[in-house]
Formats: structure tokens, sequence, C-alpha cells
């Protein structure tokens, strides 16, 4: 016996010289290349696939594509485990693990199926009428007992060991669906030149092609199909991607796909991603996403074994699978006899065939009769019979008389549905169209056109019209008009009657509507009758719809029957909202490597592995990665490293990498006025080749960031700003010149890393600089006095900047060099600086500095603090306007009383301060009423061999000598200090300008 009972010996698009094996839910079965997980279960005779949401049933395949509802199951195991997925849409591959879900203890006897029997009081809107009293029991009983019966599938517990990517794409042209209609349009397109992207959701190109026996050119369809894609492969301008969803649509011609890369084995190849996310620019856009056939309503139209009809010639044709050996086809239009003819030849019996129509084409009832089947015109069926899988239908012809028949297999046709989710994602509204009887796209968002069956054109030879059409159209609109038409391939002949049925009253039992979610047609009409009518009432009370297929093939049935209670037409009714994502997409995929340590990208500075060299010890900063000390044998703990490297640079000279700050080059006639608007303080009269220090105020008036300003040349600047505001303030520009002040002549760039650049501190600096900054340019103290900022040159030619600024006090300068010449930039002045004993200093040392100067940095410029409270509030120029000047002015921004910034010291000198500390009054309570203020910054000073500290205190200026309580109750700190000046040391500035 065939290991595969239901393969066809014969046909199909599989390869049957590579068998492949996997398992589901613990069994072992073969497959071949080429199948879906549910084609090779089929063709292995498993018709049971998954439960139901609700009512836990047993449910087979319905579809052979992504509108599937019924067959979701979890893929793979331990941290890989994927759940929801379609088994429509998974390729096979060699060792492929699959579970269904929704079901305990297994597949075949589920205990929660015992929800059937409650079915009278479960219905639409059941959770918000039920569970009511007593109260107490919601929370206690009711809501845990549904979360646990509630969901579907399972998250792996661990973490997703696979890698993900973003990417991005520009085109021309892009073709969304690669059936007749999407090749044909990437065809005409492509021959002009033009850069084309042709992506499709399936692993094999061809759409409905592959499901079909048709005839294009007199031969059949494969061969062009075969011809087509080998001359688009051809095409250098031509990008073909295959597993790739376009998902959603967004303005200005973006749009989103998600690539599953390497889906279709069981671990990606090293350095691979397993799927890709992209954002695809288009200038024009074709979508030929084809159509969605509909099912039929009827008591039972759940049970395995009832399929759509063009599901079951997409298993013939396409997998060589035969569905089942005793068929009933049950059929609205034309289409369910394409599929009569399809299983006759491949060996079905068909036990009936039930055409609702009473008019019938005399082709389709010669048909009827050459393979023996009985036909029932203007009939229905009306039950269908057996447990887990189909055993027969009951059928009532056009006279009322029933009869029962015996079948495997009911394959259902009502006509097709367009796939337009895509129109609608910018608020399109679909627009009925009564010769189909199914929504079309209505009005099209910009630069997009709809191809094929997507617009409704159900036609073969359509299609290929429509694409070679808008093909031709969109490669002539984006500039490629000089290319000779081709004529458009003839197709065999086809019809497309339809006269579709919503629903078959009659016989006791459920009606499925959504068939994910277990809504009923029973369901509908009592949300008509309890008044949740609107299309987007009726879908969040029954939850119609709400299931990862969106409604897909539930939509239109449910419209059909609320328009039939309503008594209106569907088209009144309305459609509910498309909303992107089309299909599900993996969080993974909208995440690319932004996960873990990747979720913000650890920045390396150009100065990173001379750092590494010496033994730095990194701190994350931001996104950088900065040095936050340099360990030498000796040091006892971390404290004596920032100690010596503090003493070392006060004494001698030391050398820090200050590269992560934020640098913004700008350019332009206005580009003072631009800093005059966007400072506190004047800028037009700093003269070239100096720097001042600036301020910077958010439009509440609170201080957004500080740093100096170079000008390099009349209408040159370059902007320094603090590490972690760097991307803020660049916004924050762009901003002012984009949307408050456009017709300034300024153009600016962030060139953070662009420039390596150093800070080299200490009395001796300045002879160190010499040994490296050359010869022709004068650095002595009258030639480059304090704030200089010049252009030089070091290394013999190599082209840099010199500041003479200091954060540490000292006499001090900071030279930036090209990204590339870092590293040398660094050895350099270690060389240069060997016989003054250079030490690398690092973040801690840097902040032990900046403490005894007073310097403020993020612990003070948290965004809650004005210039005043700094004690910058004189920099605040009365003779200008700039950003923030009438907010810092409120009321509350100005009293008297206001926490300021000043310093402390422990009285007990022994004593240590911690950051975080509250100051509380001598003698008063810990309490928020005593609060004054609290402490920002501190450090132990080596010159001052004592703790220090920053922080706000009210009307702290005014206090200086006081004392006050530093209370830190998390670290159970209580110590009592003097109120100081912020500056501690050099208060005169004399080493600032040696």
């Amino acid at each position: 016996m065939s290991k595969q009972p239901l393969r066809l010996v014969n046909g199909g698009l599989i390869d049957r010289t590579r068998t492949l094996s996997f398992r589901f839910d613990g069994k072992s079965y073969d497959g071949h290349a080429g199948d879906t997980l549910a084609s090779a279960l089929l063709a292995n005779g498993v018709r049971l696939c998954g439960r139901s949401f609700k009512y836990h049933r047993p449910r087979g395949l319905l579809s052979a594509g992504p509108e599937e509802p019924n067959a979701l199951v979890e893929l793979r195991a331990g941290a890989r485990r994927e759940p929801n997925t379609r088994a429509t849409t998974v390729e096979l591959f060699q060792s492929l693990e699959a579970t269904s879900q929704n079901r305990w203890p297994s597949l075949a006897f589920d205990v929660l199926s015992i929800n059937g029997l409650a079915a009278p009081a479960l219905v639409a809107g059941f959770y918000y009428k039920t569970f009511m009293w007593p109260a107490a029991f919601w929370e206690k009983l009711y809501e845990p007992a549904i979360r646990r019966a509630a969901g579907l599938g399972r998250a792996a517990n661990v973490e997703d060991p696979d890698h993900y990517e973003k990417a991005f794409a520009f085109c021309d042209v892009l073709v969304i669906g690669a059936g007749p209609a999407g090749l044909s349009a990437a065809l005409t397109a492509g021959r002009s030149g033009a850069r084309v992207i042709i992506c499709d959701e399936d692993f094999r190109l061809g759409g409905r092609l592959l499901a079909e026996r048709r005839e294009i050119n007199g031969r059949p369809a494969a061969d062009w199909l075969a011809a087509t894609l080998a001359e688009l492969a051809s095409l250098s301008e031509v990008r073909i991607m295959p597993r790739t969803s376009v998902f959603g649509l967004y303005d200005h011609g973006v749009y989103g796909a998600v690539e599953r890369v390497n889906d279709h084995v069981a671990v990606p190849p090293a350095h691979q991603p397993r799927q890709r996310g992209w954002r695809i620019y288009a200038r024009r856009a074709i979508l030929a996403s084809g159509a969605l056939e509909r099912p039929i309503v009827f008591p039972g139209n759940d049970r395995p074994g009832v399929m759509l009809s063009g599901a079951v010639r997409a298993y013939v044709n396409r997998f060589g699978v035969l569905p089942g050996r005793e068929a009933v086809v049950f059929t609205a239009g034309d289409s369910g006899w394409a599929t009569v003819r399809d299983l006759a030849e491949a060996g079905a019996h068909l036990a009936a065939i039930v055409d609702s129509r009473s008019e019938i084409n005399p082709e389709f009832k010669t048909l009827a009769s050459r393979i023996g089947a009985p036909l029932f015109a203007g009939g229905v069926v009306e039950m269908t019979h057996g447990r887990s899988a189909l055993r027969g239908v009951t059928v009532r012809d056009a006279s009322g008389k029933r009869a029962a028949l015996a079948c495997d297999l009911l394959a259902v046709s009502n006509g097709w549905n367009p796939t337009l989710h895509l129109t609608s994602h910018l608020n399109g509204k679909p627009v009925w169209e009564e010769a189909i009887q199914a929504f079309v796209p209505g009005a099209l968002p910009p630069a997009l056109a709809v191809a094929g069956s997507a617009a409704g054109r159900f036609m073969l030879a359509d299609a290929l019209q429509d694409g070679a059409r808008l093909g031709r159209e969109a490669a002539t609109e984006t500039g490629f008009a000089s290319f000779t038409a081709e004529p458009i391939p003839a197709t065999d002949a086809e019809t497309s009657g339809l006269k579709p049925i919503w629903r078959v009253k009659g016989q006791k039992g459920k009606a499925f509507v959504d068939l994910q979610n277990d809504v009923t047609d029973k369901d509908v009409e009592l949300a008509a009758r309890e008044g949740f009518r609107s299309v987007e009432h009726l879908k969040r009370y029954t939850t119609l719809g709400m299931a990862t297929d969106q409604g897909k093939t539930s939509n239109l049935a449910g419209l059909a029957i609320m328009a039939e209670q309503t008594g209106k037409a569907i088209h009144q009714t309305g459609t509910t909202t498309f909303r992107p994502p089309y299909t599900p997409v993996a969080i993974g995929a909208l995440a690319g490597h932004h996960r873990g340590k990747e979720f913000r990208p650890v920045r390396l500075a150009p100065t990173h592995e001379w750092s590494r060299e010496q033994g730095a010890v990194f701190v994350e900063t931001g996104q950088w990665l900065r040095a936050q000390n340099y360990p030498k044998p000796g040091d006892q703990d971390w404290l004596a490293t920032v100690n010596r490297e503090v003493l070392a640079t006060r004494s001698g000279v030391g050398i820090c990498d200050v590269s992560t700050l934020g640098k913004i080059d700008i350019q332009g006639t206005d580009a003072a006025e631009l800093l005059e608007r966007v400072y506190t303080n004047v800028w037009k009269t700093l003269p070239i080749g100096k720097a001042r220090y600036g301020v910077m105020l958010r439009e509440d008036g609170f201080v957004m960031d500080d740093g100096t300003t170079s000008r390099l040349g009349e209408n040159h600047f370059l902007m320094t700003t603090t590490t972690i505001n760097a991307v803020k303030v660049m916004q924050h520009l762009e901003f002012c010149h984009q949307v408050l002040w456009p017709e300034l002549d300024v153009r600016m760039v962030s060139v953070s890393e662009q420039w390596a650049q150093v800070a080299v501190a200490g009395p001796r600096s300045r002879e160190v600089l010499r040994g490296v900054v050359d010869a022709e340019h004068d650095i002595s103290n009258e030639a480059f006095p304090y704030l200089a900022a010049r252009e030089v040159t070091v290394g013999r030619g190599i082209p840099a900047r010199l500041f003479r600024i200091s954060f540490s006090g000292e006499l001090a300068y900071e030279l930036a060099v090209p990204a590339d010449y870092g590293e040398a930039m660094m050895h350099s002045l270690m060389a240069a600086g060997e016989s003054f004993g250079v030490t690398p200093y690092g973040l801690d040392a840097l902040n032990v500095m900046r403490i005894e100067k007073g310097h403020a940095i993020g612990s003070e410029l948290n965004g809650q603090t004005t210039a005043r409270d700094l004690g910058l509030g004189k920099m605040m120029s009365s003779k200008k306007d700039f950003v923030g000047r009438l907010m810092a002015k409120r009321e509350a921004l100005v009293q008297a009383d206001r926490p300021t910034l000043v310093g402390f010291r422990p009285v007990n000198k022994g004593k240590s301060l911690s950051a975080g500390a509250h100051f509380i009054g001598i003698g008063r309570a810990i309490d928020m009423e005593n609060d004054e203020g609290h402490m920002t910054s501190v450090a132990y000073s080596p010159n001052l061999k004592q703790w220090i500290g920053l922080g706000f205190l009210k009307n702290g200026p005014a206090r200086i000598g006081e004392r006050i309580r530093a209370v830190d109750l998390v670290r159970k700190g209580d110590v009592e200090v003097e109120i100081c000046s912020p500056v501690f040391f050099d208060p005169e500035g004399t080493r600032l300008h040696g």
C-alpha cells in the first residue's frame, strides 16, 4: 500500500524524485519537494488538522492558500516553535516538525469539544452577558478560566535563536503578485528597461496558473509560464522575489514586505536571516494579487472534507493529490464546473453535482452526463454528515426533495472576491460591482493600479491584457517608453456565470460564517436583533473577521446575512476597514536586528581598538561604548585608578577620547542667524577662528542641551552637543529650519562619526601637542588663546581641527582628525607625551574633574532645569529672540526659592556622598514637606581629598555657607553637608588660561 494513499500516480508540479520526511503530531509521514505541509498531509490521508477556537470542533483544510482559517499549526519545537502558521503556506522541508493546536490531550480526542454542548450559552457576546454575578467571581474564577481556554497556539518561552534583517529597495515599478496578470505586467515593464520588483508570497511563481489546466497560445499555460519566468530572470533590472508577502501600503509609495528567506529549512544556514523585512519605495505599483474563493454558509459546512472548489483544483493540478475519492461539487457559478472536470479526470467518482442555479449551460450538462454524475440543478447541499471527517451530505433538489449521498469530499464554489486589501490601507473604500457580486477597488492610492482578478476581471485573457497594459503605462509614466509592445497571448475559452447563494437554511445544525472564530449565521442574526448592525459593531460583537485571516473567507457572507436581516443591499451594509498587515507578520521581521544588544546597536569610537589595547574598562553611554577608566598594575580598585588619572592630568597631561560628542556642521549665509535663534546667547559677533559656549532651550523654556560652537569661516560653524542629546539636537535644528524658518539659507549635516576627537588636558598639554601639530601652525598662548578654534594639519599634512576648550578646567585642547586617523592620532599623542608622563583617562576621571569645576552634564541637564537653575541666567540675551525665551519667564520658573545649582561638601571630610540624596533642614522631619532639593552628581576629589557634590537647592546661591542634611533613604545615608560654590577647584580659572 502506498505511503501516500491520496497521492496521484502522475501529474502535479512536485518533484517526485525527492522524498521529504516530516512529522505531524508525533507521527512520521513522507511528502515531496514542492509540497506544502497541507498538500503532504492530504496526500497521506490526514484530513483532521485542528480544532476550532470556541467549540473545539474538528476542522480540516478549507483552502490551499493564505486565506486558510482552519489548519493552523505549530511549526518546529523548542526555541524555534512558531504558532498559528497556516499549513497551506508552509513549504515542506526535510525533518519538518508540526503540531496541531487548540486541543487536549490529542487532536482526535479533545476534552474541550464538550463546549459544543454549551453552544446555546456561547453565542455572540456571551462574555458580555454572562459571568456577571456574583461580581467577585469574575476576577477569581471566570476570568482565569476563560484565559486558560482562550488563545491559539503557544509561543516559544525561550529566546529565538534565529536572526532577522531589515532591508530597503527602490524601484520604478513594483508588481505585487506573480500570477498571469502580475507576470504580464512585470514582463512588459521589464522589457522597457525600468527597474522592476515582482513579489509573490508563494515559493513558486504562477498564481492560479499553477492550479488550473489552461492553455495560452494553444499550448499548456505551463509553457508560457516557464518562458516568461526565464525572460524575467534574464532582465538585469528585474528583481524576482518569491516567498515575499507585501503586507502593507503606506504613504508616499512605501510598501512593507516580509521575505521568508529560510522558513523552508529546519535551521537557517550560518550568517543568514530567517526572515527579512523590506521597505520598498516604488514610483509606481501594480496590484495583481488575484482573488479569494468564497464559501457557502450551510449546516455542517465546517466538517473536515468540505473544501473550496478552487483549492481542490490546486491540490489536484499543482500537488498531485486527490482530496477525496467520492466527491460532491456544490457550486453557484461556472467556476465549480472546472473542478468537476479536473476531479473526474484525476480519477475521483462524482457522487453528485449540485448547482444552485436553475438554468445551466448545456456544455456543463453534457459534462455531467459524460462522467455519469447526477446533476441537481437548482439544488443545494442542506447538511453534511460525519464526525471527525465528512461521510455524506444531504441534498435538496429544486422541488424540495432531499437525498442523502455518501461522499468524503465536498467542493464548494460561490464565486470570487478580489484581493483588494492593499487598496484600502490608505483609507480607500471598496465599491460593489453588481456584475460579479463582489467588492472591487474604489478610489485608488496614488501611483497604484490594479490588474486582473484583483480588479474583478477574472478571465485569464483579461488578466494578461490588464497586466500588459498597466505594465506599459507604469513604465511610460516613469520615463521608460522606448519598447515595442508585444501582442497579448491568446487563451482558451472560459465562462464566468455566477448567481451566488450566501447561505442555505433548512436542517438543524450550526452553519458557520467565520470558521476560525466559530461565528455562525445565528450569531449574525443575534447581533442584528440586539442593535449591532454597523459592520464595525458586528465584527467586534461577534468576532467575525477578527482572526488571523482577517475575514478573508467570511466577511462577505457575514455582510450578506446582515444585509438580509436589515433589509438592505450588501453595498449599503458596507465593509469593515482593512488595515495592514494583510497577512500575519512575525515581530522579528519587523524588528530586524533590533533586539537584545542590537536593540540599540553599539557604536564604537574611532579610537576603540587603541583603548582596548590600553586595557580600558568600557561602559555604555547611550549607544556608544566609551572607556570608563584605564586600570594599571598596582591600582587597588577602580577608585584608585580614577584618582591616579585625575592627579596625572592635573599635574602633567592626560588624553581622553571625546569623539562621541555630537558634531553638526552648519553652513550658509544665514547660519549665524540660525544660531542666534536656537541659542540663548549672541553668535553673530563670534569672530572667525573662535569658539563659544552656548545653551539651547526647548520651546517650553527648559534647557535642551549645551556645548561649544566654533566659527570656522564667515558662513561655516561647527556645533558640538552632549553625547546623549546629539540626535535630539539635530532633530530640533531640522525642525526649526524646515518648519519654523524655511526661508533661512542654511544647510546642516551630522558629522559625529566623521571625526575622531581627543581632549588633551593638563599643564603640559601644549607641549605634547607641539609634537603632533605641524610646525607651521603657531599654538602658543598668544597665537592660540583660550577658545581659539582653527583648522590645522598634523602628521605632515593630514587635515585636522584644533580647539582650545576645556571641560576639565585645565589648560586643555581638543584635537579632531578624520575618523580613519583616530587610532594613529592616539599613538602619536602617546609618543609625543611619553617624556611628560602622558596618561589616558576615562569618563570617571573626566566626571571627577568636571564636578570639581562645577560643569553641568546630563545629571543636571535632565529636562527639568532652566538656564537660571544652572546659574546661566546671564547668558539669556535680552536683546534678541530665541526658542524658549518667553516660556522661560513663566512665574514658576523665576521664583527666588526655585532649586538652583550649588556645591556641597560633607562637614565630616571622612563621609561619602551619594547622588540622589535629598536635602532636609537640620532638625526637620524627613518628609516631602521638608524636601528642599536633591544631589545630582557626586565624586571623590583626590585634589581636595574628600567627597564633593553638585545639586539643586531652594534659593541655593544665597545660602552658601549654611549646613543642611543630605538624606538618602535607599542607601541609608544621612550626611550633614556645607553648601558651597559649585566651583571647587581653581575658582579663579588661572589654570584654564595658562
